[in-house]
């Protein structure tokens, strides 16, 4: 899918990040891209493969499982028409010529991996810091995702940042800033007036019986911050 970069703070609104826990493979009753496809029915505008296990020497099968179990929710994002992003292996959103990728602090390099996927690819990066965040718009990222912003189970090292540090990013900055960590249906209005243009999680939409609800509800949340 061709993504106009032009769109790229509307489909920011609700940026669902993928978890196998909550899979067949874990002993949930569906797999990732069912998944993925309810997120998207309900409201879910990115959407973003992230596997940890991509991170590890992994053999040429585990390799190639990952690599078809991403292209599988990259079909269902084109069919719905909703940008479709890799976290952290540049290699991989290469191979499947994905809409873009997300990079951490400590992982490639931001100016390293604009290189590699030329100047259409959305790439995002993690902040933490008013200093983070105006170096990676001055090096070219399209958007931030900032966080810790609520106690997070589902990174061992997130760092906390508060809501006014928050606040001094989105300030600080042109590109859109998603607040991402912990993040709920519960929580989610104490954002409202932060200046974010979306949130980004995990378990509030995956770890829920009724995905497709909790993503219509996050995302009507959202829409009255």
């Amino acid at each position: 899918m061709k993504f106009d970069k032009a769109k790229i703070r509307e489909s920011l609104a609700l940026y669902a990040l993928t978890d196998c826990r909550w899979t067949k493979r874990c002993g949930g009753k569906l797999d990732l891209d069912e998944q993925v496809e309810l997120s998207i029915k309900g409201g879910s505008t990115m959407i973003q493969y992230r596997e940890k296990a991509l991170d590890e020497n992994l053999s040429e099968a585990e390799r190639a499982f990952y690599k078809d179990e991403a292209k599988s929710i990259q079909k269902v994002c084109e069919k719905h028409s909703v940008p479709f992003i890799i976290n952290d292996d540049v290699e991989l959103a290469m191979m499947l010529d994905a809409d873009g990728i997300h990079v951490g602090q400590s992982d490639m390099a931001l100016v390293e991996a604009r290189k590699l996927l030329g100047p259409d690819k959305i790439i995002g990066v993690s902040a933490q810091t008013v200093e983070q965040a105006v170096e990676a718009e001055k090096n070219g990222a399209d958007y931030l995702g900032v966080g810790a912003v609520f106690p997070t189970g589902s990174k061992d090292d997130a760092v906390d940042v508060p809501l006014e540090v928050l606040k001094k990013i989105c300030d600080a900055v042109k590109i859109p800033v998603v607040a991402i960590g912990g993040i709920s249906e519960q929580n989610v209005l104490e954002l409202s007036g932060s200046g974010i243009c979306g949130i980004a999680v995990i378990s509030a939409i995956f770890a829920k019986d009724d995905i497709e609800k909790a993503s219509r509800t996050l995302l009507e949340k959202v829409s009255s911050l």
